[in-house]
């Protein structure tokens, strides 16, 4: 047990994570399970990670569902939602984790198309599923975050440009979402250690992460960072909406 959120804290909370059957979200999931929820794993093609999780989760006496969707289709998120109502009826936490935009082989828009317009589809489809009292947390990095103060290094821009225009179009739905007694978070991290976004770029731009450790002092893991968002998703929702983890020392301040 990791303990990062009291255990029994969330039992009959129920609880999406996209994109986890791998990385932050794997562990922001397992953090959630231990506390007591119940939760669904999302995949779009690492099918059999997420029955791997899932079956984990269950061995140690928690809840878990395994739902495939493609974000970037409605339909596929259509029936994501309606699993996640016959399974268990409503969602208390959503947490937008999936992301991606360097991947190769992808349409020239692919990048905006996952980060900002899937992001709000999904918050869209999930709306009638979350209730007064729920949660929605965006993960997002300082990269991104800050992408209008601070350059990034050009690899990528891109992928930073479509992160913030989908953290820009999901801000705007804070007054509704308020409104509906739905808390709303963004979690910004700096770069992370062991993500598939932190191996492609040192790819693309050697070096570029150990340069990035050397400027912060230091980089949060995977479990770390996972923490952070877990936590978001309890703790009292800050009043500009925004959880910074780790060293902004080099970035922007503000919006």
């Amino acid at each position: 047990m990791s303990e990062i959120l009291a255990p029994g804290s969330l039992a009959g909370k129920n609880v999406l994570v996209t994109g986890s059957s791998r990385g932050v979200g794997a562990d922001t999931v397992r953090y959630f399970a231990e506390a007591g929820a119940r939760v669904v794993i999302n995949f779009r093609n690492k099918e059999a990670r997420a029955i791997k999780l899932a079956e984990q989760i269950r061995a140690a006496g928690g809840t878990a569902i395994t739902v495939g969707a493609d974000l970037t289709d409605p339909a596929s998120v259509a029936d994501m939602m309606d699993t996640i109502r016959a399974e268990y009826g409503s969602l208390d936490i959503l947490v937008l984790n999936a992301s991606g935009g360097m991947e190769s082989g992808m349409a020239e828009n692919y990048a905006l198309l996952l980060n900002r317009d899937a992001q709000l589809n999904v918050l869209e489809s999930a709306k009638s599923l979350l209730g007064e009292g729920s949660r929605v947390v965006f993960v997002t990095s300082h990269q991104a975050h800050f992408i209008r103060q601070t350059p990034t290094m050009p690899e990528y821009e891109p992928v930073a440009l479509s992160k913030r225009a989908g953290e820009d179009a999901l801000r705007e739905q804070i007054p509704a979402l308020a409104e509906a007694g739905i808390g709303f978070v963004v979690v910004s991290g700096d770069m992370i250690e062991g993500t598939i976004t932190a191996t492609l770029l040192d790819r693309l731009n050697p070096g570029a992460i150990a340069e990035r450790r050397e400027q912060a002092g230091k980089l949060y893991n995977v479990a770390e960072f996972a923490a952070e968002v877990a936590l978001a998703a309890v703790e009292t929702v800050p009043a500009d909406n925004t959880r910074l983890v780790g060293d902004t020392g080099s970035f922007g301040s503000g919006e």
